[in-house]
């Protein structure tokens, strides 16, 4: 464990699951507003060369004249339906990734309400032993405390109490516990109630 508390704006909440956010629907939205609009600039350059085209033979433009002018209402054609044919295939692409992303958003929104329910478990599993052991309020504190990884000193300010009165209250938790210092306390929770409570035979 840390040795030292993480500040409230260096890490979530103790027990939080951070959970993606759906991305903001204008932002797309403004983006196939352009495609589209960029889809009718080139229709409408399209037209307007096919209407031009039309005047020409009715005027007896010249055959290289209208051929020109007709390769350049082609080449606006074709640019019209390729950039009409990105715009359906991003929108496709747009769509299954909204569908994807709903998907993860639930499933982290489950994790986050089944990880929320584990650690309340484990925290009355361990209030829960701390009874069993008999340790008094501020021992009860104090142990709390050194498995979040506090170091005395950070306890004693935590509590406002002297670093000493601190350590005499860990020594008192260990003794009753059991445990011979911090890194037993920890592994005690750690095997105890972490671990499947069913062994394999001969383990």
């Amino acid at each position: 464990m840390a040795d030292h508390p993480a500040h409230d704006g260096d890490a979530p909440r103790e027990g939080s699951i951070a959970v993606p956010r759906a991305p903001d629907p204008t932002d797309d939205g403004d983006r196939r507003a352009e495609r589209a609009l960029s889809g009718l600039l080139f229709a409408a350059i399209a037209a307007l060369i096919g209407l031009d085209v039309l005047e020409d033979l009715r005027a007896g433009s010249t055959v290289p004249h209208v051929g020109l002018e007709t390769a350049v209402l082609l080449l606006a054609l074709v640019g019209a339906l390729l950039l009409w044919s990105r715009f359906r295939s991003e929108r496709r692409r747009a769509r299954r990734l909204g569908s994807r992303l709903r998907e993860v958003h639930a499933e982290a929104e489950r994790w986050r309400r089944e990880a929320d329910a584990a650690l309340r478990g484990l925290g009355e599993a361990i209030d829960g032993q701390f009874t069993r052991w008999g340790l008094t309020a501020a021992e009860r504190e104090v142990g709390l405390l050194l498995l979040k990884g506090l170091s005395l000193r950070e306890i004693a300010e935590v509590r406002a109490t002297s670093e000493r009165t601190v350590r005499q209250q860990a020594l008192d938790v260990y003794r009753k516990g059991g445990v011979a210092g911090r890194a037993e306390l920890s592994a005690f929770f750690l095997e105890d109630l972490l671990l499947p409570a069913a062994r394999p035979p001969g383990r």
